[in-house]
């Protein structure tokens, strides 16, 4: 297996795809709970995507969106379940932080649902760090942020 990384912008369609596919898996996790996160997961103003491809097929993708002057905010992490397991998920949040670095950010921040249990497991894994809820997820309690400080 030959994973080849690609910077694209939101509007590429395999972006868009596993987007889609991303949002059909949330919304049976999340239940009733998904427009309240869908607000926040628009695309259209994330500038920064990047796309894991094995053979001219799209098998993962995330993204990053500036928070603030110190930190981007990584958004849109998915991998379909036939190519989990074979460590796509962990590659492609390395070259986000690869890319916020190289933008000049100190830190990436991003949040997850508590019923992503691999998306929890994942970032605990890649050393990220829980930390209290930031802006519009502040008070929710079905959310779980983490933060890695780059050094």
């Amino acid at each position: 297996m030959v994973i080849q990384f690609f910077r694209t912008q939101s509007d590429d369609v395999k972006f868009l795809a596993l987007v889609h596919e991303l949002d059909k898996d949330l919304a049976i996790r999340d239940g009733e709970d998904h427009a309240f996160y869908a607000q926040f997961n628009k695309v259209d103003r994330i500038k920064y995507v990047l796309l894991a491809m094995e053979n001219n097929e799209a098998v993962g993708c995330g993204a990053i969106k500036e928070y603030d002057v110190h930190a981007m905010e990584i958004k849109r992490m998915f991998v379909p379940p036939e190519h989990r397991g074979k460590g796509i998920a962990s590659s492609i949040l390395r070259e986000l932080e690869n890319w916020a670095m190289e933008l000049g950010y100190k830190r990436c921040i991003l949040e997850t649902g508590e019923k992503q249990f691999e998306a929890i497991a994942l970032y605990h894994k890649n050393n990220y760090k829980v930390i209290p809820n930031y802006g519009q997820y502040t008070g929710v309690e079905a959310s779980i942020c983490f933060e890695k400080v780059f050094e």
